[in-house]
Order: structure tokens, then C-alpha cells, then sequence
């Protein structure tokens, strides 16, 4: 498998494994939309690392693969492609991404996806499909843009330039910068952290955010409220109400 999963303490890491570089041909990204429907449906994920090892999350597409296809066949294709990442960045729980080395087109767009993104300090990223003549097409004009703002999006979508670590930071394409050694042992201590809290809370806290943030604030006021109220039926809010009057903040244990 290109891709496989391991899940411990309610931590499901979908760990990236296509050497050297973790190229996303096609088996990759269908493996990857079959893992994000995996670790959405299964109890016992209740927080997600997206990980490419030690020495590289993903430095791309695999271009001899898009090399040998037509028009034709990447109009089929890429609804696909994009699907697979959709699927990533659609898991109700929360997902942190563990990037090493290089996250370079499709592997910057992989990043894109999670919630959020610690970085090695040797990492480098970058959208560099415009020096192949084409532009990102698994999600990076719309989720980059989403996330840094228009212009600088453009700027790294134009240029096909790489970001090293610092300056993605300073962007706010990563949320953090760690050595390398420690990049994974963090983004899994950030998802465990999540996996103890109320499963219900978290998910509704992540498709607020996310559907708020493509429809206008009156919108987004109702999909929150109707989630704030909904979850005052769940057990979670119980256990952590009860917790806050006897215990204080802080210390409610959810199932």
C-alpha cells in the first residue's frame, strides 16, 4: 500500500509510504480518500495525523503519470483528484498535518487540508505547478487563498517559488516550526490532546468554522447556533457542565 493507517490512543495516522518522495499517483490519492472515509467512520479515531515519514510529506504529483494523459482523461481524472482531497479535508475530527522536507504541489495541497500544520524546520513548501505550465488542481487555489489571502496566494501560485520553514510561518501557510525529529512526536501529541476531548464539541466546532467560512455571517451565525444548541442533547456537554460546577474548568474526562 502507498498509504497506510495506524491508530493508537485515539490517533489515526494516515502515513504516507511511496519512496523516495511520496509522489501522489492515482492508487495514492483513491487510497487516500479510502482512509479519510475510514477514519471518519471508525469510533476509535477521534483525532487524525496526516504524516510522509522522516524525510518527506509529499514532494508531488507523479508527473510522468499526468505526463501520458490527455484532455480528455483529466477532465474524468480530476474530479477525482479532487474528490480525494476533499475527503481529507472533510473528516469531522480534528486532522494535524506532520510536515518533513518537501510538501510541494499536490503534497502542499495535501497540507492544505488539515486543521493544522506543524512543520520541520528543513521543511519547504510550494505550489509549483506553473512551471509545468498548469495551475495546483487539487484544491491549492481555493484552500491557499482561503488560508493566507489572496495576494500572497498569488504570489507563491504565480512564481512557483519554495517557501522554507520560517517564511511559511511568518505567511501563515504552517502554524508551527519544530526540528525535524520532533515533528511527528508533536502533531501526535496536538491530535492526542484532541482525542480525549468531546468527539460531538469538536466536530461541531470544525464544520462551523469551515461552512461559515464559505457563506456570509448571518449564515454562519445559524450553523452555529444550531449546532450550539444541538449539543446541549449530548452527554459531552453534561459530563463537561457537571465537571466545571464540582471540579472546576478543566478537568471534565469525556467517553
Amino acid at each position: 500500500m502507498t498509504v497506510n493507517l495506524e491508530v493508537a490512543d485515539g490517533v489515526g495516522t494516515i502515513r504516507l509510504d511511496r519512496p523516495p518522495m511520496n509522489a501522489l499517483d492515482i492508487a495514492t490519492q483513491d487510497r487516500l480518500r479510502e482512509l479519510a472515509a475510514e477514519v471518519t467512520r471508525r469510533d476509535d479515531v477521534r483525532a487524525v495525523v496526516v504524516w510522509g515519514g522522516e524525510k518527506v510529506f509529499a514532494a508531488g504529483a507523479d508527473i510522468k503519470e499526468m505526463q501520458a494523459m490527455d484532455h480528455a482523461a483529466m477532465v474524468v481524472r480530476s474530479k477525482a483528484l479532487q474528490d480525494a482531497f476533499t475527503a481529507l479535508a472533510r473528516i469531522p475530527k480534528p486532522v494535524v498535518a506532520a510536515i518533513t522536507g518537501y510538501a510541494l504541489g499536490g503534497g502542499c495541497e495535501l497540507a492544505l487540508c488539515a486543521d493544522f500544520r506543524i512543520a520541520a524546520d528543513n521543511a519547504k513548501l510550494g505550489q509549483p505547478e506553473i512551471l509545468l505550465g498548469l495551475i495546483p488542481g487539487a484544491g491549492g487555489t481555493q484552500r491557499l487563498a482561503r488560508l493566507v489571502g489572496p495576494s500572497k496566494a498569488k504570489d507563491l501560485i504565480f512564481t512557483g517559488r519554495q517557501v522554507k520553514a520560517d517564511e511559511a510561518l511568518a505567511l501563515g501557510l504552517v502554524d508551527r516550526v519544530v526540528p525535524a525529529a520532533e515533528v511527528y512526536e508533536q502533531a501526535h501529541a496536538w491530535a492526542a490532546r484532541l482525542a480525549a476531548g468531546p468527539a460531538l464539541a469538536l466536530r461541531a466546532a470544525k464544520e462551523s468554522v469551515d461552512a461559515g467560512l464559505e457563506t456570509d455571517i448571518d449564515t454562519g451565525l445559524t450553523i452555529e447556533r444550531t449546532w450550539f444548541a444541538g449539543l446541549f442533547a449530548t452527554e459531552d456537554r453534561e459530563i463537561g457542565m457537571r465537571s466545571f460546577v464540582e471540579e472546576g474548568p478543566g478537568k471534565a474526562k469525556f467517553h
